[in-house]
């Protein structure tokens, strides 16, 4: 997932070097020519996968999306980054909304809120005004 606009912009750049390498396999201009098939279809699938995260990411940031799935607890620490994206802020924005250091809310989206308290995630979603709802199913045993 791209969190920030350095990252995406990094993944454009990533998907423009995969698309060249995979222009100059399908040419002939690189790897065997046994494999050259198998070359140009991962490279494929590694180009759809970033296009799919490129897409996310713009459909976010031009606040297209009001409606995030988080399908697990886990779940939650992407959701709100997908959140602050989709306000339309910034990390150091959302820091200065939790009275943080940006440094904390990068660490924070780095690591996906991995050991952040209860109490934080929930500092974090009334900072960006998101509802969360939860439904807690029993897994058959």
């Amino acid at each position: 997932m791209i969190a920030n606009e350095r990252q995406y912009q990094v993944t454009r750049k990533k998907l423009a070097e995969l698309a060249e390498l995979k222009a100059s396999v399908e040419l002939g201009t690189a790897g065997d020519d046994g494999f050259r098939d198998l070359q140009a279809d991962a490279l494929e699938s590694q180009m759809d996968d970033l296009r799919d995260e490129v897409a996310e990411y713009e459909q976010l940031r031009a606040g297209n999306v009001t409606t995030i799935e988080a399908v697990s607890l886990a779940g939650l620490a992407d959701a709100l980054i997908k959140a602050r994206i989709a306000r339309g802020w910034t990390q150091a924005e959302l820091a200065r909304k939790l009275g943080v250091a940006e440094q904390q809310v990068q660490r924070d989206e780095a690591s996906r809120y991995t050991g952040a308290a209860l109490s934080r995630l929930c500092d974090i979603a009334e900072a960006l005004e998101v509802e969360v709802h939860e439904i807690v199913t029993l897994r058959a045993g």
